[in-house]
């Protein structure tokens, strides 16, 4: 019986990853994300998977982003009771990411219910804390190239990937079939993790896009943002930073450190890390030394360089302070989260400064700011976009396209097939050309929901 995959999510898009592969009865679900951006994607975390969870044997994650593994707390709910293998830095992520998405749907919904401006009665979250927190005692975590068998002759093993802490290419073996999962690569020249390992050889390639269809624009981080904090300090505004609390907030957090440090930006600057989120994973990079660039110094300084914000009362103060100052919170791409807030009270305003950095999705509050458009919608209000908006691209945690075909390069030999999945179809379109043009293999964007040979 041939090995298939069902590409639930993260094709013709850039979110909700899931890969299901089938053989001989057996299920594996290769990540399991939240659909996030536009709302008919964001629908399509309500409706029923087409396969019971309780059908399902196994779970690999290749990361820990909301996007790959946000789904969980409902996929246990609704009655998968089976091991979800990760990274052991995943497996520390997911404890923090997903209770704290539980809780920010919970309040979601509660604000909605306060105010009334729901369309159902009442608003309910997608799922709870309490949910995401049952569903982390069925983590079991793995070494990095240790493989071990998810199901009975299932044979899977971890690579590191780069992009955030934990985060793994993975390489599964079943049915005779070599099948590599990138998941999200990083980039070889990250300001803090490590460059990706190259890949191993394999039948079947799935390959993320999501800059597919881009490079990374030449511009240095550190002078860009360092221009940028130069002119908000001048002025004594407030800049907002939508950051993801996982990857992008240390990075921005090293930045400022750094930038302090060569005396390019004041170092009595006010920064502050409002999301708990944040603060908590910021400590990780101290317990997994050798998986990213910092020295155990720099690891502690990333802790040192900000006022840690924890509690609600706490982020409401920042209100009553004067600029300049720099809050960084989540979530990245302003979908959620206290960073709705600091936009809702600073971004109206022409001395103050609103930084996003890195890919913001379509459908996006981050995607309507980077392109320009003068009001957004936050909590049933309008808020008028006032502030000056900066793009630091260059942030992006994520390999470009060029990045991609070099990594793709260092397979030993060609595969047989490659699936150009999690981006939006036209980045996903436009690698696909590139790899059958350049590198001369089979390439092709597998459409929601369709089923194809591994």
């Amino acid at each position: 019986m041939p090995v298939r995959i069902t590409f639930l999510g993260g094709a013709c898009t850039v979110t909700g990853s899931k890969y299901l592969v089938t053989h001989q009865g057996q299920r594996l679900l290769l990540d399991c994300g939240l659909f996030q951006g536009y709302k008919p994607l964001r629908l399509r975390n309500w409706q029923p998977l087409p396969v019971a969870p309780s059908q399902i044997d196994a779970v690999v994650l290749t990361h820990a982003h909301l996007d790959h593994s946000g789904y969980l707390p409902l996929l246990v709910r609704d009655g998968y009771t089976g091991p979800i293998h990760s990274t052991a830095g995943t497996r520390d992520l997911c404890a923090i990411l997903l209770p704290d998405s539980g809780h920010l749907q919970e309040e979601d919904a509660a604000f909605l219910n306060r105010h009334q401006l729901s369309q159902h009665t009442p608003a309910l979250p997608l799922y709870t804390r309490l949910d995401a927190q049952h569903c982390l005692q069925q983590f079991q975590a793995h070494a990095f190239s240790q493989p071990f068998e998810p199901i009975p002759g299932w044979r899977v093993t971890f690579s590191p990937a780069g992009h955030i802490l934990g985060a793994a290419t993975v390489l599964l073996e079943v049915g005779g079939r070599r099948i590599l999962f990138s998941g999200d690569l990083g980039r070889p020249d990250d300001l803090i993790m490590n460059p990706p390992e190259a890949p191993p050889q394999a039948d079947t390639v799935l390959i993320e896009s999501t800059y597919g269809d881009r490079q990374h624009p030449a511009e240095d981080t550190l002078h860009a943002l360092g221009e940028a904090l130069q002119r908000l300090a001048r002025r004594g505004g407030v800049a907002v930073v939508p950051v993801f609390a996982v990857g992008r907030a240390q990075t921005v957090l090293h930045a400022i450190h750094l930038l302090k440090v060569q005396g390019v930006v004041p170092a009595a600057l006010p920064v502050f890390l409002d999301s708990p989120m944040a603060v908590s994973t910021t400590g990780l990079f101290e317990k997994h030394l050798g998986e990213h660039r910092l020295s155990a110094r720099e690891a502690r300084a990333l802790s040192h360089g900000a006022t840690m914000v924890q509690t609600t009362d706490e982020s409401k103060a920042l209100a009553r302070r004067h600029g300049p100052m720099v809050i960084l919170s989540a979530s990245g791409m302003a979908t959620g989260g206290r960073v709705l807030h600091h936009l809702a009270l600073y971004a109206s305003d022409h001395r103050n400064m609103v930084i996003l950095t890195g890919y913001q999705a379509p459908g996006t509050r981050g995607a309507r700011i980077a392109n320009g458009e003068k009001t957004i919608r936050i909590h049933g209000q309008d808020v008028r976009i006032g502030a000056e908006v900066v793009q630091l691209s260059s942030a992006s945690a994520h390999a470009d396209a060029d990045q991609t075909l070099a990594w793709l390069r260092r397979m030993p030999h060609a595969p047989q097939q490659v699936y150009v999945v999690h981006g939006e179809i036209g980045a996903a379109d436009t690698l696909r050309q590139r790899i059958e043009h350049e590198l001369r293999w089979h390439a092709s964007v597998p459409e929601h929901a369709s089923t194809g040979p591994a």
